[in-house]
């Protein structure tokens, strides 16, 4: 599994298809061929390919709009992937962003990186990926 790195490969991503949505989440995915095609007749010498790896690429995205705290943010980061390894070899090899679509309340999670929020998140990101998984 590789890791979304750079902002085209997650704007590239992000223009691909919602797959799956949750409360908190959506999962967007692209297929890398179809990206690589449409980059080949743009590229130069000096431009790499965007995914130059023939594999899963998954990114995360956790707006401060919606994780206000650093810490639940990077909690929130690791549960994503964490998730998505487990998932890895039950997914096509294509490009997936997780985003965060909504913010955890803080009533209910009043700790920034309570076990409870980890295990909100770690449920809701395996859902995202059973059907993630389902439509690959």
């Amino acid at each position: 599994m590789q890791r979304l790195q750079t902002r085209p490969q997650f704007q590239a991503v992000l223009a691909g298809a919602i797959v799956a949505r949750t409360t908190h989440f959506a999962l967007h995915r692209n297929a890398l061929d179809a990206m690589n095609a449409q980059t080949l007749p743009a590229k130069t010498h000096d431009t790499p390919d965007l995914f130059p790896v023939q594999d899963v690429w998954v990114g995360a995205m956790v707006p401060k709009r919606w994780a206000k705290r650093a810490v639940t943010r990077n909690a929130i980061k690791r549960q994503i992937y964490t998730v998505s390894a487990d998932f890895s070899p039950r997914l096509s090899s294509t490009a997936w962003v997780v985003r965060l679509r909504r913010d955890f309340s803080r009533k209910e999670f009043s700790s920034a990186s309570s076990e409870a929020l980890k295990q909100a998140v770690r449920s809701e990101v395996q859902a995202l990926m059973q059907a993630g998984a389902q439509a690959a």
